[in-house]
């Protein structure tokens, strides 16, 4: 499946919510949960400045998509985010039984990034979804935003430095 122009506005509002993560002073990553309508089912950004590395706005979805939603409206909701998923939140997407997902930018980009930048690399190595949910469909990245989240990833990494 392609990404369509319908769909960009979500994956907008996810770099809107990675800006809002920095200017939080957190990492930026935003995600959007969907339902099959359309609606906005719930949104975040990430939370790990607080000192819990698991705070993932994907993770945070997954975790309220199991307590709010039946497996058939789970599985038909799609995740966008301005980050392709981490492992973790790749397993917990597919764990709960989520569907799509959209990112705007790939963990193979920010791995690059990163490496360019000289940024040393994370505990977990970064996979592709489909190497740890292999039945997720899964759709990225979209040019039209990936040098956005990637102004995003260089202004957090030169704050901290």
């Amino acid at each position: 499946m392609v990404v369509k122009d319908t769909e960009l506005p979500y994956l907008r509002r996810c770099v809107e919510l990675a800006a809002e993560a920095l200017r939080a002073g957190d990492e930026p990553f935003g995600s959007v949960l969907v339902g099959a309508d359309g609606a906005v089912l719930a949104e975040d950004h990430n939370r790990v400045a607080s000192g819990d590395r698991t705070r993932h706005p994907e993770f945070e979805l997954a975790r309220w998509a199991a307590a709010h939603l039946s497996p058939g409206e789970r599985a038909a909701a799609t995740v966008y985010t301005s980050g392709e998923h981490c492992p973790m939140c790749a397993a917990a997407h597919a764990w709960v039984g989520l569907g799509r997902i959209v990112y705007a930018a790939s963990s193979e980009q920010l791995v690059e990034w990163l490496t360019d930048w000289g940024v040393p690399a994370a505990p977990v190595r970064a996979l592709p979804v489909r190497e740890v949910a292999p039945g997720v469909s899964v759709d990225g990245p979209v040019p039209e935003l990936t040098d956005d989240v990637r102004a995003l990833h260089l202004r957090f990494h030169r704050q901290g430095s």
